[in-house]
């Protein structure tokens, strides 16, 4: 019984993480908005230096150029529409995850007694935390060290 209810919790850590959001101040989106534009800005500027370096590399004329950059303009706009479908598919996910979420909190808070919940809920924050501090130090990197252990 104790290994369910563990599993459940840590189950549900998983959920929590993703909820625990704080909203922007109006400041902060600001700041990636600039940060945004000026990103965009700085690829614009990549994207010609790597068209000029094609262009030389490839000897390419300026009707092959220009093709390329329209290639290259129509597959950014695909991959935009993509990432925008894909957002909408992802805030879907969040909110199931999280009506999950709070269908687990309601039957834990109906199973246990009001000290062992909160117990509960400790321990869920704690976890919660040292997932967090693990992803800060990169230590919620360890499939990738496991494949390189097992290709040595």
């Amino acid at each position: 019984m104790k290994k369910l209810i563990f599993t459940l919790a840590l189950a549900s850590f998983g959920t929590f993480a993703m909820a625990q959001q704080t909203p922007k101040t109006p400041e902060q989106k600001a700041k990636m908005e600039a940060k945004r534009a000026e990103m965009k800005e700085k690829r614009a500027e990549n994207q010609e230096v790597h068209f000029a370096k094609m262009k030389t590399d490839l000897n390419l004329s300026d009707a092959q150029v220009a093709k390329i950059k329209a290639m290259h303009a129509d597959m950014r706009a695909d991959r935009d529409k993509d990432m925008e479908k894909n957002k909408e598919m992802r805030k879907a996910s969040k909110e199931k995850m999280k009506a999950k979420k709070d269908k687990m909190n309601a039957g834990m808070k109906a199973v246990l007694t009001p000290d062992q919940y909160k117990k509960w809920e400790s321990e869920k924050m704690a976890n919660q935390e040292k997932r967090k501090e693990n992803r800060k130090d990169g230590k919620g990197k360890m499939r990738k060290n496991k494949m390189e252990a097992g290709n040595s």
